[in-house]
């Protein structure tokens, strides 16, 4: 049913009711890629720091697991599930929070849940049993996943698609970035003050990094364009007309549902999760495990042990040059070729974001090989802190690319929903390995424990180089709009 007679009031031209239903063109002042530089560049770098500190709120906490194993009399296997709680929380925030961006905003979902991430990270740091922080870590992790998922779509809502390289090349280092620095902050702060300081940590970086959020501005654009309905007292079909019983259905069956949708029924968003779930158990594979296997090949000590970390660390630094390299050297003058010869509006395929992923999908299985079998009291400790470096440089230079990938084959009108299915995946991956990732390393040893990983690497390698040749078929078949 359409949406009846256009108004002919002077509130209510036509005019003004096409600029309702989306934008007036390419320069109009509300679409948030028309904001002032400074603007788009403060609310970036607002929400990427935001993200950080949820990265980093998750791996701080491992260093403390022996004390807190202590101190509660639990073994070391339940003293780890905080931290896996805590991912598992960020793996089921985007059920809600994802869906309630698209319905609602996403600086407002910022605000409403960032003071909850805080108040539970609160009740970490006064937990006095094991079962309360599991609690409280679990909630500060479900209240903290949309500060992740809605910056890479708040990034995408600022940067027309064939821009965002750069952007998100940065934004994807920074939160893996806090969770490689985590650990190493985290082992000084359980050194000097004991675990409950982890939590205090987090709590006192959270606060300061909430305060810049206030002062963003709403990017999403069904939220904008109904604010300017409800300022110029027109409708539309952006603004639901429907009873509260079926708007609640429809919150419930199409929004908080459609990432574990997309998750199961698209291939690009299944597989693309799937590689990088494995991504993140990788990484706190590493985290849990690093410890172990450098205190028992090295013998290093405490202070040597946290040092360990700078490998991951240095590799989530470097992993935006070879990013904006490839973008600047082989992207964008291949889209700038595209566009010269091909109709205004023609889409660019998204395929030509994997260029990055296609040698790093290789690269990984083989640093991971060779971290395996160096990490020995013949070899120096240096190599196997490169090798980690460079595994976390093929991590990213596949994590990165395929998420361009995902959100330039789904564009912002469903690119929140498809980012909170890929938290979903790399979170609850992030969550079961460091619940084996000790008894795997201690039963097979560094060599065959990390070439587990190295093989599972080898099966995910093709995912890549499938979609480079097939994308464009699939995408045919995707059942949600495309939309750059």
């Amino acid at each position: 049913m359409g949406p009846g007679p256009l108004p002919t009031s002077t509130t209510g031209t036509t005019s003004n009711y096409g600029s309702i239903t989306d934008w007036t063109g390419a320069d109009d002042p509300d679409n948030p890629r028309n904001f002032p530089r400074r603007t788009r560049i403060y609310s970036t770098v607002a929400v990427t720091v935001l993200a950080f500190v949820t990265a980093f709120a998750a791996s701080i906490y491992s260093p403390g697991i022996e004390l807190v194993s202590a101190e509660f009399s639990v073994s070391h296997s339940v003293a780890v599930l905080p931290l896996s709680l805590y991912n598992l929380g960020l793996a089921a925030g985007p059920m809600l929070g994802s869906p309630l961006s698209e319905t609602y905003g996403r600086k407002i979902v910022l605000v409403v849940t960032t003071p909850g991430f805080m108040v539970f990270t609160l009740g970490s740091a006064l937990a006095g049993d094991i079962v309360s922080l599991c609690v409280c870590r679990f909630f500060a992790g479900v209240c903290a996943a949309p500060a992740v998922g809605n910056a890479s779509a708040s990034i995408c809502d600022y940067t027309a698609g064939e821009k965002r390289a750069v952007a998100m090349a940065i934004y994807y280092s920074v939160p893996t970035f806090g969770a490689s620095l985590g650990p190493l902050v985290g082992g000084f702060a359980v050194q000097a003050r004991g675990w409950r300081w982890t939590q205090w940590i987090v709590l006192i970086c959270a606060g300061a990094c909430y305060i810049p959020i206030l002062f963003t501005r709403e990017t999403y654009k069904k939220t904008i364009l109904q604010r300017r309905a409800k300022k110029a007292g027109l409708t539309s079909p952006t603004i639901s007309q429907k009873p509260w019983p079926q708007q609640i259905r429809y919150f419930a069956t199409t929004l908080l549902l459609r990432p574990v949708h997309m998750l199961f029924t698209e291939p690009i968003v299944g597989l693309v999760c799937l590689y990088n779930g494995f991504i993140f158990g990788v990484l706190y594979t590493f985290i849990i495990a690093l410890p172990w296997v450098y205190s028992t090949t090295y013998a290093f000590g405490p202070t040597a042990t946290n040092l360990s970390y700078l490998g991951l660390i240095l590799g989530t630094i470097l992993v935006p040059i070879p990013l904006i390299l490839t973008d600047h050297h082989i992207y964008q003058p291949r889209l700038r070729a595209f566009t010269s010869r091909s109709p205004p509006g023609t889409q660019y395929p998204p395929e030509h974001r994997l260029h990055a992923a296609l040698p790093a999908s290789l690269l990984l299985p083989a640093s991971l090989f060779a971290f395996a079998w160096t990490a020995r009291p013949q070899i120096h400790w240096l190599c196997p802190i490169a090798l980690q470096t460079l595994t976390m440089l093929a991590n990213l230079m596949v994590y990165a690319p395929a998420n361009l990938y995902m959100i330039d084959s789904y564009g912002p009108l469903y690119g929140a929903s498809a980012a909170g299915a890929a938290m979903l995946a790399r979170y609850a991956f992030s969550a079961a390995f460091p619940l084996f990732a000790m008894q795997l390393y201690e039963a097979l040893g560094v060599g065959w424990a990390t070439s587990v990983l190295g093989f599972c690497a080898v099966g995910l390698a093709p995912v890549p180089w499938l979609f480079w040749r097939f994308g464009e078929r699939v995408r045919e078949r995707s059942r949600y709009e495309t939309s750059l």
